[in-house]
């Protein structure tokens, strides 16, 4: 269960990125933790997943806006 929550938190936390100019850097984790405590996700189990999570989809979204700008 634990896991099907952090990746609901996964999806609320697209206003966190940290961004530079044609980049993706990653998410705020501290504000991504503070959002699984608030809504109740267990913080530690977050803060396990999340990292590993994060390393994907900043690698998918930057070949994403590469790829753009090739095309």
């Amino acid at each position: 269960m634990d896991g099907w929550q952090v990746w609901d938190l996964v999806g609320r936390l697209g206003g966190q990125l940290r961004v530079t100019t044609g980049a993706v850097l990653g998410w705020d984790i501290g504000a991504a933790l503070a959002m699984a405590q608030a809504l109740g996700i267990n913080t530690l189990i977050a803060a396990e997943l999340l990292p590993e999570i994060e390393a994907v989809m900043v690698r998918k979204l930057n070949e994403q806006m590469e790829g753009s700008r090739d095309g």
